[in-house]
């Protein structure tokens, strides 16, 4: 495993956590003033909490990215009390997906929308992180979604990757996107180093119509975990260094999706650190 260009990714990390009844305290107890910590939005619960946890963990002094998935938002004058509570909050950098409410919540069907009306309002966040899709989308052929990467470029500043555990899939993603001229910087997305019975757990908790829609939507994610020596974060990083690390990537650092085990994870980032000399 190569060293300076891993350690640069691996100190330039997103957490992505959920906004359940511990994370504060488990974000305060583990995470690093230095360290992004991104709060996910649930299609059951709907954005308050993440809206809410979000401003308290600003407070405490962290850089904070809240989704805020557009299928959640009922309209315009939603869109602009969110945009105000957040500010409110000091947070200036937003993840805008399309989301999985089914139906939508409003007047939003889609990211894109959205994004042009935070165009229209001044552009209210300095950062602003739109969706990529290395695997293919269950419902959007692969090039609808780098089209819509296209699309969304002037009003977006980042990329943010789904979870991909094909090494050869995620760098071909990265080539294909800049070939097509997508030049935005992208946060590489990567599970950390989560148990299987935990995530099971986890997708419980979330909600029963949630958490059907979770298991369904990435079954093969649990095969991966359940295999023995099936998934571990160190491997896929190994496999990808050299197109994750390329300067023709473009890749600015790693989302690393929590599964809430906050502890677990910035643990396993500090041992690999040290273990590359960080």
């Amino acid at each position: 495993m190569g060293t300076a260009g891993l350690q640069a990714l691996l100190e330039s990390v997103r957490y992505e956590v959920l906004p359940a009844k511990a994370t504060e305290d488990k974000v305060l107890a583990h995470v690093p003033r230095d360290v992004v910590v991104t709060v996910t939005a649930s299609p059951v619960k709907g954005l308050e909490p993440t809206l809410d946890l979000a401003a308290r963990l600003a407070a405490h002094g962290y850089r904070v990215v809240p989704h805020v998935p557009a299928r959640l938002l009922r309209d315009d004058a939603h869109l602009k009390e969110v945009v105000d509570r957040l500010r409110e909050a000091g947070v200036d950098d937003v993840f805008v997906p399309a989301g999985d409410a089914d139906p939508p919540a409003g007047v939003y069907d889609g990211a894109l929308p959205v994004l042009r009306r935070l165009s229209e309002l001044g552009r209210p966040f300095a950062h602003v992180g739109v969706t990529g899709y290395p695997e293919s989308h269950p419902l959007i052929h692969d090039d609808v979604t780098i089209q819509a990467m296209w699309d969304k470029r002037e009003h977006a500043t980042y990329l943010v990757s789904n979870l991909c555990f094909d090494p050869r899939v995620l760098g071909e993603w990265i080539a294909r996107i800049r070939r097509r001229d997508v030049t935005l910087p992208v946060y590489v997305g990567v599970a950390g180093p989560v148990q299987r019975a935990k995530l099971l757990a986890m997708a419980t908790k979330i909600g029963v119509g949630e958490s059907t829609r979770f298991l369904t939507k990435h079954t093969s994610w649990f095969v991966r975990f359940a295999a023995p020596g099936g998934y571990a974060p160190e491997r896929l990083l190994s496999r990808t260094e050299e197109a994750l690390t390329a300067p023709s990537a473009g890749v600015a650092g790693l989302h690393l999706f929590t599964f809430n085990q906050i502890a677990e994870t910035e643990r396993w980032r500090r041992a690999l650190l040290d273990r590359l000399g960080g």
